[in-house]
């Protein structure tokens, strides 16, 4: 498989990015709905806040290089038998996509720094807090970081179930393409 995305196809970092980064925000989606609910007496009371924030700040770094990836190696254009409506679709649908992506991850960052302390990764460095102190910082930013995750899972989740409407109904290439393989 070739690394780099071709005129009929994405490439091998492109669809390891994709299927990374949708496994990851499944799975932080998952750890953040369970560890809200944790008791003040469990052992992860504490862990869990700190694996979510980690792995959040990890992801963010990898949708920077994912956002590079794209200038680096654009993907493949859209199918031309696309109505000019999925075309669109299509495109805001993707907007969507990066630009709720990357305002939860804010959104996490901005309740971690709200008083001040910077977010440790995994142990191994800390992320600086560059903005803390703003009036109900935490509580706003929480408020933003639920919802847009509520939404990003389920705008996820149309993501998947159109690319298995072009590919069991429309009977295009859409969702081969970023499988890797040719139509």
């Amino acid at each position: 498989m070739q690394l780099r995305n071709s005129s009929s196809r994405y490439g091998g970092v492109s669809i390891f990015l994709h299927w990374g980064v949708a496994l990851v925000v499944i799975g932080l989606f998952a750890l953040g709905l369970w560890m809200v609910g944790l008791d003040y007496y469990s052992t992860w009371r504490k862990d869990a806040p700190d694996l979510h924030k980690s792995i959040g700040l990890v992801l963010f770094a990898v949708m920077l290089l994912r956002v590079l990836w794209r200038f680096v190696s654009p993907p493949p254009p859209v199918l031309s038998s696309y109505s000019r409506m999925t075309r669109l679709g299509a495109r805001l649908g993707h907007g969507f996509l990066y630009v709720s992506l990357f305002a939860v991850m804010i959104a996490g960052y901005l309740i971690s720094t709200a008083d001040g302390v910077g977010i440790p990764v995994f142990g191994l460095f800390e992320i600086p807090a560059l903005i803390s102190g703003l009036p109900d910082q935490a509580d706003i930013a929480g408020a933003i970081h639920l919802y847009l995750a509520w939404a990003l899972v389920i705008f996820s989740g149309l993501h998947a179930l159109a690319a298995l409407k072009h590919h069991f109904i429309d009977r295009d290439a859409t969702l081969t393409r970023m499988l890797g393989r040719k139509a």
